[in-house]
């Protein structure tokens, strides 16, 4: 990687935390300059405006989250394991991500109307992990693993409705305790309702 594009990321990684956590009206240029030790000159040297920064910031950030919530699941085989082992990652695996919490979370309240451009980054953030839980829920069905009469497309929704709400509420409070009991809700759920009865039996075994 040239030394241009390692600083062009090196800007995105740390200007990610200063988006994350103070939103993009209240990311100002001073704390970019701060976070990157770079001067305006310096940082819109590789960047057409704060707003083309903030979208690959988000980017950025919203990748690592992604990557986090989906880790390991691919080597395990069942579907609904798989399901229920991503609401832990959801809760469990968020040590090392950007700073600030969710990213999707974040950019759609801060976004909302106000700046098209970062409300369709999160947009299709959000389609992007509801697409990927649809997959997993529709390939279990198709391997008797889910049962057939589970809306794919309303399931994915519920987990990521619920976990991203108990995110917003935890949040609020203060605690964690809403995001713990929207996972363990969610893991019943997965195991009570989605996995059919075979597969519950072949579990047991």
């Amino acid at each position: 990687m040239r030394k241009g594009e390692q600083t062009r990321q090196e800007i995105i990684r740390k200007a990610a935390r200063i988006f994350n956590r103070k939103g993009y009206e209240g990311a100002a240029l001073s704390d970019l300059m701060q976070a990157t030790g770079l001067e305006k000159g310096g940082i819109y040297r590789h960047f057409d405006s704060k707003e083309q920064l903030a979208a690959e910031a988000f980017d950025y950030a919203w990748n690592l989250a992604l990557d986090a919530r989906f880790e390991g699941t691919q080597a395990i085989s069942n579907t609904v394991d798989r399901l229920k082992q991503i609401v832990r990652n959801f809760w469990e695996r968020r040590a090392g991500l950007v700073p600030g919490g969710c990213p999707l979370l974040n950019t759609a309240i801060d976004s909302d109307d106000g700046n098209p451009r970062l409300r369709e980054k999160a947009r299709r953030a959000l389609d992007s992990w509801l697409d990927r839980l649809q997959s997993i829920i529709e390939e279990g069905q198709r391997r008797g693993e889910i049962r057939p009469d589970v809306d794919s497309a309303k399931l994915a929704a519920l987990i990521v409705s619920t976990l991203e709400g108990s995110l917003m509420v935890s949040r609020l409070q203060r605690k964690e305790n809403a995001c713990a009991l929207a996972c363990d809700h969610l893991e019943e759920y997965l195991e009570t309702s989605v996995r059919t009865n075979r597969a519950r039996s072949r579990v047991k075994k």
